[in-house]
């Protein structure tokens, strides 16, 4: 077995215990919600209509915009009651993926109820049943197979949208999909496809088996589907059982410097007796505030994402003076200790290929602005909405043709193979140099400084053994040897993981 297989094994049984837990959870929640609002629609036309139309709506939107309409809406509402509401994690996908499996259970449930037989309605009406016990007696049984149809759809539905969660912080089988997406490591997207497949499916045959034993009125086969599916609950969730002392929470946004240099800093804090969990595949403002409410320990920032993100500042200061600013404020507002920064920076900058720099005489942001309605932008998928985009077009006068965003991993590719003239790339990536692109100049300093820097969350802040095992990185990371870490992880063939190139990095560091 490959070194990439046995690290992806390695987090399966970890992430997959998450998967269960938040599936199984929004699943019940679901049905809390649907069976009793089933049985009022069913004998109310209108409340019909008006459900079975909000549960349509909200299955229109997609699953990872439900997702991140929740982050924003519970700080909200914790901003509002000054309760420490976390929106990090399992609240928002456990909402999000509740609404997302209303529709189907909901709608089969209406439609079992209100299709039972006339005649078996009028003979409990005849024998004097009262509304509960008809309900109980006679339209319950013949409607749960309708009913459990529905259940299991939703229940796919429910496995396969929660690998979506890993984008708020909640962890799941999505962390290995959404990781090897970023890398290009068809291994870890491999295993989290496969295992959450295998999951769907077998929930779905077990509930197809309680289905079946309430339709064929053999109550043994659905005692033994819930015997089933409870002794797998109990598997699956184990290593969520076990006690760990001294776990530490990582954060990573969704590029591969960042996967590196989280497992960069969790050996250290491995070395130092500390049980390590990674959150990878983070947007900014998640992070940050994940960080500031202590559901994530420690992780690399960039000072320009601090300096227009979350302080909203558009000046620009020196360097030194920079840092200074953030680390006061991050302090004073956050409580977040800034213990450093590494000794790289990585900046946007703007790159084309050598043969149009060359036949363009592109050297500049200025020159790029001079050509810029006849190229294709391409740009990772948080740009065009950041400051430092308005800022840049602040100083330049530049007006793309078209902007077109990618993943990290694709936007290298698209510049090289022409279906974009120039990208928003990353200083420290190594594949500039190895696709011999060209970076223009930035003469008037629209882009402030992204100098790496290692921010540590309010409770760890004075833990002397935790800041002790990293606080060697400070300072200690040059630009070259990122570069060449990252490359490790992105290049085409001969691929490392991110776990090797952070092998590969500190052993750098100690030479």
């Amino acid at each position: 077995m490959t070194e990439a297989w046995q690290q992806a094994l390695s987090r399966v049984p970890e992430l997959l215990a998450a998967h269960v837990q938040i599936s199984v959870s929004a699943l019940a929640l679901a049905m809390l919600i649907c069976l009793p609002l089933a049985i009022w629609a069913a004998r109310s036309p209108r409340v019909a209509a008006v459900t079975l139309t909000i549960a349509s709506l909200i299955q229109t939107i997609p699953g990872l915009a439900l997702l991140a309409l929740f982050y924003p809406l519970l700080l909200g509402v914790s901003a509002l009651i000054g309760d420490g509401i976390s929106a990090f994690g399992f609240l928002p996908a456990l909402l999000a993926l509740t609404l997302y499996a209303l529709l189907p259970i909901l709608r089969n449930a209406v439609t079992g109820l209100t299709g039972v037989d006339p005649a078996a309605q009028e003979a409990a009406d005849g024998l004097g049943m009262t509304g509960s016990q008809k309900l109980y007696y006679v339209e319950a049984p013949l409607a749960a197979p309708t009913i459990m149809a529905g259940i299991r759809t939703a229940a796919v539905w429910t496995i396969g949208a929660a690998t979506l969660s890993t984008t708020v912080g909640q962890p799941s089988l999505g962390d290995l999909i959404f990781a090897g997406l970023q890398t290009q490591n068809w291994t870890l997207v491999l295993a989290g496809c496969l295992f959450s497949a295998a999951l769907a499916i077998s929930v779905d045959l077990l509930l197809g088996l309680i289905e079946r034993g309430i339709r064929e009125r053999r109550r043994i086969w659905a005692w033994a589907g819930l015997a089933m599916i409870a002794a797998g609950l109990l598997v699956a969730t184990l290593p969520l059982m076990i006690a760990r002392d001294n776990i530490v929470v990582i954060g990573a946004k969704g590029f591969s410097e960042q996967y590196i240099l989280a497992r960069l800093i969790g050996s250290r804090l491995e070395e130092a007796g500390y049980a390590v969990r990674y959150r990878d595949g983070l947007g900014s403002a998640v992070v940050y505030q994940a960080l500031s409410e202590g559901d994530v320990d420690v992780y690399v920032d960039y000072s320009g994402t601090i300096w227009t993100n979350q302080m909203q500042r558009s000046d620009n200061l020196p360097k030194a003076e920079m840092l200074e600013a953030i680390a006061q404020w991050s302090s004073h507002s956050h409580g977040v200790k800034m213990l450093g920064a590494l000794g790289f920076e990585n900046t946007y900058a703007f790159a084309v290929r050598p043969e149009d720099a060359r036949a363009k005489s592109l050297r500049t942001l200025d020159d790029l602005a001079r050509v810029s309605s006849d190229f294709n932008f391409g740009t990772d998928v948080e740009f065009l909405e950041r400051p430092e985009w308005q800022m840049v077009r602040d100083a330049y006068p530049i007006r793309f043709k078209n902007a077109r965003s990618f993943s990290p991993t694709f936007m290298y590719p698209a510049l090289v193979s022409g279906e974009v003239d120039v990208i928003s790339a990353f200083s420290s990536d190594g594949r500039i140099a190895a696709n011999g692109l060209v970076v223009l100049a930035d003469p008037k300093g629209a882009v402030p400084a992204y100098e790496a820097i290692l921010l540590l969350a309010p409770a760890r802040a004075g833990d002397q053994k935790f800041v002790a095992a990293i606080n060697p990185l400070i300072d200690a990371i040059t630009v070259d040897n990122m570069r060449e870490a990252n490359y490790m992880v992105d290049r085409e063939g001969d691929k490392k993981t991110p776990r090797q190139a952070a092998r590969w990095l500190n052993e750098k560091l100690r030479e």
